[in-house]
């Protein structure tokens, strides 16, 4: 797809970020470079790479090469711990890591050298970087091993789409250890194909990327943006004003993120001093997305903003709101699913449930994973005996096709011999003034079986009780789902992809009981 491109229009900028441009022909020559250094040093077909990088080009040229062996990508979080980082490279078995010399005051090749006794299978390191260090023939220079490649050939791999793994990613793991999920060629390319459509993108639209490429938000991103021969604007790291300068600089058109994200882009202060009117659709995706933030970003920002739904599993995307769609539809739900792709809600007992009935979402279709690396049993657990994967989200498909999720179906609380869903509650919570951001977890309780605690962070400044959140909720929702603790802390726990982790959550509020108990 990317060579189809490449070669129809080599001079159109593929990639741009604060410090450079590059061209789809140039950015060819330099993925094929790459890709016969790495061929001579043994990298082939169904090999593992490790990149180990933040937004830019050599990310780019890193996937690309990769593609040309018919190699597998595993893309890291530059931010995970040494015992993270040894994990999924001992999971995925990845023979080479392309990594940042540094990150963020971290000597990256102090750590590799640190760590390769106990990573049998990683045979080399390339290092992203300026310094002109010594290296031993182990570790290279990515620029030095580009060079090196130039005008060499390497074989030409024969994939099958379907069956041929591009990219493992790592799940969030909330709950456990994260899980490798393996994707393959069409899965990435028609489910991020169909999304590109589905947003009307041309080769004329420009993609701010400003989630990281190393989740599969981001790698969607840039696929949707290939799939049409366009451009994208790279931000090494989010920065609120810094990404709508980027916007304004290099007039973008194309802006996605988590609701998070977009909040601080509101505030930021530089909205209505820059010059965003190019931009024109994006997704929001990743959090529950409140009915007013969605309006403020449609008329402030992007006007034909669209709410999806997704997960690492599916490539990303199940569904998608469309500018076509009616207002509510639009701002309630989180669309129809992806042309072609199959959904239904499932009962406990797995069978199939009607339209407007709650229960797990699940999924079939060209989106869905081939399964968890050197997971079978827990890829098992996760599909049904006709072929459609669980998502672990509770949602309702109304008469229309519109999908609506509830809420994870482990994070449900039951207190008392009622169900409560967390994220109706966290999404009263956030509109008061007061609450940055919220976390609804349960927590052991002799007598009702759990209790609902409300973990919150306060806007800086501010000064609220816990009496005054609960006397906030009286009125607004039943009466016993209404916390019944409320605990304000600094931050969450995160995963390495920015989610909450309940778990560990739940258990921190349930250590601070027991030691004010005694």
């Amino acid at each position: 797809m990317f060579d189809r491109f490449a070669t129809e229009q080599p001079d159109l900028v593929l990639v741009r970020s604060a410090k450079e441009g590059l061209s789809y022909g140039k950015a060819r020559l330099q993925a094929r470079a790459l890709a016969a250094a790495l061929h001579n040093l043994g990298v082939g077909a169904d090999d593992r790479i490790a990149v180990d990088l933040p937004n830019g080009p050599e990310f780019v040229i890193s996937a690309l090469a990769a593609a040309n062996l018919g190699a597998t990508i595993v893309p890291l979080n530059p931010a995970y711990s040494v015992h993270e980082l040894q994990f999924m490279l001992r999971n995925s078995e990845a023979s080479v890591v392309i990594v940042a010399e540094e990150f963020e005051g971290l000597d990256n090749l102090e750590l590799f050298e640190r760590m390769q006794f106990n990573l049998p299978d990683l045979q080399y390191v390339v290092t992203v970087g300026e310094e002109d260090l010594w290296y031993d023939d182990r570790i290279f220079q990515f620029e030095d091993l580009v060079s090196s490649g130039e005008g060499k050939s390497f074989p030409e791999v024969a994939i099958e789409p379907a069956e041929s793994v591009y990219a493992i990613l790592y799940t969030a793991g909330t709950t456990g250890k994260p899980k490798g999920v393996m994707l393959s060629h069409a899965n990435l390319v028609e489910t991020n194909g169909s999304t590109a459509l589905a947003l009307g993108m041309t080769k004329d639209d420009v993609t701010l990327v400003t989630i990281p490429m190393f989740n599969i938000f981001g790698l969607g991103a840039l696929i949707s943006a290939i799939s049409v021969g366009s451009s994208v604007v790279l931000m090494e790291k989010f920065d609120a004003a810094g990404s709508l300068q980027l916007a304004a600089r290099f007039g973008a058109t194309v802006l996605h993120g988590v609701p998070t994200m977009f909040v601080m882009q509101l505030r930021s202060g530089v909205v209505d001093e820059l010059d965003l009117g190019r931009l024109r659709t994006g997704i929001v995706a990743g959090a529950p997305v409140l009915d007013e933030l969605a309006r403020e970003i449609r008329g402030r920002l992007v006007p034909d903003l669209e709410i999806a739904f997704g997960l690492t599993e599916t490539s990303p995307w199940v569904s998608l709101t469309r500018r076509s769609d009616p207002a509510d539809k639009r701002t309630y739900t989180v669309g129809r699913v992806l042309e072609g792709v199959e959904a239904r809600v499932l009962a406990e007992d797995g069978s199939a449930l009607p339209p407007e009935s709650v229960g797990e979402l699940a999924v079939r279709g060209y989106n869905v994973m081939k399964g968890y690396n050197r997971q079978p049993d827990e890829t098992s657990r996760v599909f049904s005996d006709d072929g459609f994967f669980r998502t672990g989200d509770l949602g309702m498909i109304d008469e229309d096709g519109y999908v609506h999720i509830i809420g994870r179906k482990k994070d449900t609380i039951t207190r008392g011999g009622y169900t409560i869903y967390p994220r109706e509650l966290e999404d009263l919570l956030r509109l008061h003034p007061a609450v940055q951001e919220t976390a609804v977890v349960g927590v052991e309780d002799e007598v009702l079986g759990e209790l609902i605690c409300a973990c919150i962070v306060a806007v800086e400044g501010a000064i609220v009780t816990g009496e005054e959140i609960k006397d906030f909720c009286h009125g607004k929702i039943a009466q016993y789902k209404v916390p019944d603790l409320v605990r304000f802390v600094d931050s969450f726990p995160m995963t390495g992809s920015g989610k909450v982790r309940r778990v560990e959550l739940s258990r921190i509020v349930r250590a601070e009981r027991a030691t004010r108990r005694s």
